[in-house]
């Protein structure tokens, strides 16, 4: 197995342990949450913080940090990587510190422009109740995790470049077992023995410092990272500086999507917890394959770049996202199948009822369809993330964010809540196509990277909607046991796989024949232009 190979498994090992704790925690909230104002409260507690994250560019801090330690370590000076290490972190960590506080003072004044003004404004309805004493509270507990995010993300960077993936691997599980222990706690010592969503949000703080910091911190540690006191004519900052602004500055509907998501679906009770609940379910697989094909990939990429192996960086690219969307329209199609069952197996108990999984599965639907969309996103950003050219997605992203809140304005008018599941995932796909057309545009074997795309979205579509009919077929809308439904999510996801696998041999898809093996790779005649 290839190095780029080694290190996929081990992300994909990492994020599906994760996703798979994610979802026990995305269960037992909605199984004492349900959908309503409590589970909206949760979910709405996360939007200032979250937003600076973004805003602070604390999610792409790898993104940019590692082609500058990249620089540094492909010309021998690992001296001069740990300077700017030092270098930056003198920068952005009393800086998150100022704007945290700032955040803390003023939290209910920026949740009444969120979820009254903006929502007002884009929406054309009035605001509802959403903004109170409790809201404010809770969101004031989770904000300083953002502190330790964004550190923690720089220690990340430091063991990635040095091509250690097991520690990093391991922060969104120690994040998610936090949650579901604080929120477990929180149920205990309430006096009432009722659920709350402020035992949740502790565990979320705890998760940020422990998984996200502290471990992380001595993965670094263990990876060489040294404090070296940067020079007055060190470039780091600077070089941060003109890759970070561009995203901190041009956030765009990929990172957005989710506050859209808890602006918009305020419009009736439940939306926000409901939209919340199918999108968490959703980001399973697109963490599978988009984020670990994403993740593992950019060392690789940055590393060309920088050897300035342009070609050879975009091939890898090309041929990492020619299997990514393969397997994410085998992921779309799989869960738009079996929707109504995965989501009456994965939360339908306690206080999450029959009517919420009716509701939650039809917003899981339309996620579905952004699967490979989102493994097209993660790459291709990517790509020209490792060239240093951060303006081409953060502008495309840009553009594409002005086009989804009239996108987010219309079909949540014409479809109510379940336009804001369909309007996220248009918005992922037009941000991808448009992305993809640049990256087309500006290479060689475009026709064969586009072939690839469009046949494998095709294909996802008919699996999709022949599988729906399969599980349509035998399971009702109503009240079923947990074995029924089993039964069926087995029954669907066996027909989606057998469904897609066959058609893909029958046709002689090169993306199958690639994923099982060197051997049936081999190129059939004609086909070599696939091949990328």
């Amino acid at each position: 197995m290839s190095k780029m190979g080694k290190a996929a498994a081990v992300v994909s090992g990492g994020i599906l342990l994760s996703r798979i704790l994610g979802f026990v925690r995305t269960s037992i909230i909605a199984s004492l949450l349900g959908v309503g104002h409590e589970a909206d409260i949760y979910h709405a507690a996360f939007f200032i913080p979250d937003l600076l994250f973004y805003l602070m560019a604390a999610g792409f801090l790898s993104i940019t940090f590692i082609p500058i330690l990249s620089k540094r370590i492909a010309e021998k000076d690992e001296r001069a990587a740990w300077a700017a290490f030092a270098a930056i972190l003198r920068v952005v960590a009393p800086l998150m510190v100022v704007i945290t506080l700032a955040s803390m003072v003023w939290t209910e004044p920026l949740l009444r422009f969120a979820f009254d003004k903006l929502y007002s404004l884009f929406s054309g309805a009035a605001a509802g109740s959403l903004v109170g004493p409790e809201l404010v509270r809770l969101t004031r507990i989770v904000l300083p995790a953002q502190f330790f995010f964004m550190v923690g993300s720089l220690f990340m960077g430091v063991q990635y470049t040095q091509g250690r993936f097991a520690l990093p691997a391991l922060a969104p599980i120690v994040y998610n077992a936090s949650i579901i222990v604080g929120g477990l706690v929180g149920l205990v010592i309430n006096a009432e023995r009722a659920a709350t969503p402020e035992g949740f949000l502790w565990g979320a703080l705890a998760g940020a410092v422990l998984g996200n910091f502290a471990l992380q911190g001595y993965g670094a540690r263990r990876s060489g990272l040294r404090w070296v006191r940067p020079t007055a004519g060190d470039t780091a900052v600077r070089e941060y500086a003109v890759l970070a602004l561009p995203l901190m500055l041009g956030q765009s509907i990929a990172v957005l999507d989710e506050q859209f998501v808890r602006i918009f679906g305020q419009q009736v009770e439940g939306g926000i917890g409901g939209l919340g609940y199918a999108r968490a379910l959703n980001m399973l697989p697109v963490g599978l394959v988009a984020q670990a094909a994403g993740i593992a990939s950019y060392p690789t990429l940055a590393r060309l770049a920088a050897e300035k192996k342009l070609g050879e960086m975009r091939a890898v690219l090309n041929q990492t996202l020619m299997t990514a969307v393969f397997i994410g329209g085998f992921a779309a199609a799989a869960v738009g199948a079996v929707a109504v069952p995965a989501v009456r197996v994965a939360f339908q108990r306690g206080s999450f009822e029959s009517a919420d999984t009716v509701l939650t599965a039809s917003f899981l639907v339309l996620y579905a369809l952004s699967i490979p969309f989102w493994a097209g996103h993660q790459l291709l950003s990517r790509g020209f993330y490792a060239q240093r050219r951060m303006w081409v997605p953060v502008t495309v992203g840009t553009v594409t964010t002005v086009i989804a809140v009239f996108i987010y304005r219309q079909l949540g008018a014409s479809m109510g809540v379940a336009g804001i599941a369909a309007a996220s995932s248009a918005s992922i796909a037009i941000y991808s196509i448009l992305l993809g057309a640049v990256w087309l545009r500006e290479g060689e074997n475009s026709a064969a990277l586009l072939r690839s795309v469009v046949r494998s979205l095709g294909l996802s579509a008919v699996v999709m909607w022949v599988g729906s009919q399969v599980v349509g077929s035998f399971v009702a809308l109503q009240d079923q046991g947990v074995g029924q439904s089993l039964v069926a999510l087995t029954v669907g996801g066996l027909t989606a796989l057998a469904l897609f696998v066959g058609l893909a041999w029958l046709f002689k898809f090169p993306e199958l024949r690639r994923l099982l093996g060197p051997k049936a790779a081999t190129p059939a005649a004609g086909e070599g232009s696939d091949s990328a």
